[in-house]
């Protein structure tokens, strides 16, 4: 290649699909045979996300609390690892002859070179050795492409069944593992098996095993991460030929399908085993809008709020006690409407700035606060202490536990009116849970405040209050809010 040219037409290839003399790329009764296979690895990836979400739980429980726990881990699983990659080929020692490369294409006669030797001597290949110990990318490139009789039966189910039960133990731990690559390489030594076994029983008229392999692949990889459209474009462009698209949206929907009876896909799963993370999916349940429930029903009534000027005891205090991301500014002057909102990380860049002081006295010269509530942009007294670039830094506020404050300022005042979103998004009592879940979605939000028809803050809304189990609970608790 010459220097500054690229020497693939794509970002990432499995290499290119070609069929052996007198093999076809499918029949249309092999879409049964396809669906079934699609079928089986969306149970396959169901039991693999129900065992890995165990295996995590008790990570959780046992393991991942300290960091000795999960250093022992790692090296007791990286032994494990190392011992069945090198063990299996060495108790099972089956040697064959390297595959003739007069018939073969140039892409297979390069994977020829790659079978590995192992304790087999010159001229002959260990085929678990050679699924094993080769290189991902080589190994997908091996059961997608080489002939036929490449690898036999027994090393494919070995290779499968212990590749994708050390692929369960291992995700999760303590460090990077993977999961598309080792999901795509369980998923081609089922699907080339299942060629295998439909080439002994018709050997005419049917697709060669490197299709079974893509199919099988896409079957297990869909039954773990349940995507169907952009698993198919990923494997379609990988694969170069336009004719598998069928076959693999078939699969991949038939193993999404299966696999949700079960449970769902493994990413989700780790997401809501997160600590303080509350995703919100695409979609509320239906158990919102069948049991008529409204913002009233699942708010939380116990607000803790700050005043638009407040004394710097009672925000140190709250800041300490709790861990809010945002709080209701109300105005407890002016029949407790809502003022606003103000964020935590404000609240402590302010008390880190030392941003208080004392009301103006009656008659002397305006000070740092004001008592007045009536706001006035153009007032002098209303510019902010602390300017608001200093606000949005992009490095990470200072934490109220790096916050001191002496006995003598816990007696001041803050003037939080400059620094308060004074247009919160905001729903009422009345409001349907679907609305504010999508308000949640759609804008992001951590925290939504809900008032009654006089602008007074009536509760608040977080993403606590919008995950399935609180809203199964505010069902049966229905009435007593609102």
């Amino acid at each position: 290649l010459a220097f500054g040219k690229v020497g693939f037409d794509k970002l990432f290839s499995f290499g290119n699909f070609v069929f052996e003399e007198g093999a076809t790329s499918y029949a249309v009764w092999e879409l049964l045979v396809f669906i079934i296979m699609g079928c089986m690895g969306g149970l396959i990836g169901a039991i693999f996300n129900d065992t890995n979400e165990r295996l995590t739980l008790w990570r959780i429980k046992y393991v991942n609390h300290t960091k000795g726990y999960r250093f022992i881990e790692v090296i007791c699983i990286s032994s494990l690892v190392t011992v069945c990659m090198f063990g299996l080929p060495y108790f099972i020692q089956d040697c064959l002859p390297l595959p003739s490369a007069s018939n073969s294409t140039a892409q297979q006669v390069e994977l020829i070179g790659r079978l590995n030797q192992f304790s087999c001597d010159v001229g002959y290949y260990n085929p678990l050795a050679s699924l094993f110990l080769a290189d991902g990318n080589d190994t997908i490139k091996m059961l997608f492409h080489m002939h036929a009789h490449t690898f036999p039966f027994y090393s494919l189910i070995v290779f499968f069944i212990f590749y994708i039960a050390l692929a369960t133990i291992t995700y999760g731990i303590a460090v990077p593992s993977g999961l598309f690559v080792p999901s795509l390489l369980a998923g081609a030594a089922y699907g080339r098996l299942i060629g295998n076994v439909i080439y002994k029983i018709t050997p005419y008229n049917v697709a060669f095993s490197n299709i079974y392999s893509l199919i099988g692949a896409a079957a297990v990889l869909g039954g773990m991460a349940r995507m169907t459209i952009s698993l198919t474009v990923i494997l379609l462009e990988c694969t170069g030929n336009e004719q598998f698209v069928l076959p693999l949206m078939i699969s991949l929907f038939c193993a999404r399908v299966v696999g949700s009876l079960f449970n769902t896909d493994l990413y989700h799963i780790h997401i809501h085993l997160k600590k303080g993370v509350q995703f919100l999916d695409h979609e509320l349940r239906s158990i919102g809008g069948q049991h008529n429930l409204y913002a009233g029903h699942i708010m939380s009534r116990e607000v803790i709020f700050v005043r638009p000027i407040e004394k710097v005891s009672v925000i140190y205090d709250i800041l300490k006690s709790t861990d809010h991301s945002l709080f209701p500014v109300i105005d407890t002057d002016d029949r407790d409407v809502l003022y606003g909102t103000i964020s935590r990380e404000t609240l402590c860049v302010l008390l880190s700035a030392r941003a208080y002081g004392l009301p103006k006295a009656e008659g002397s010269d305006p000070s740092i606060v004001q008592t007045s509530i009536a706001l006035d942009p153009f007032n002098e007294n209303f510019v902010p202490l602390v300017p608001y670039k200093t606000l949005q830094r992009e490095y990470v506020t200072p934490s109220i536990d790096t916050v001191r404050v002496s006995d003598s300022d816990r007696d001041l005042f803050v003037d939080l009116r400059p620094y308060c979103n004074t247009a919160p998004h905001t729903v009422q009592e009345t409001t349907s849970v679907n609305r504010a879940y999508e308000l949640f979605r759609a804008i992001g939000l951590k925290v939504l405040v809900v008032v009654n028809k006089y602008n007074q803050c009536v509760g608040v809304i977080s993403r606590d209050d919008l995950m399935p189990e609180a809203l199964a609970q505010d069902m049966i608790t229905k009435g007593k809010n609102l």
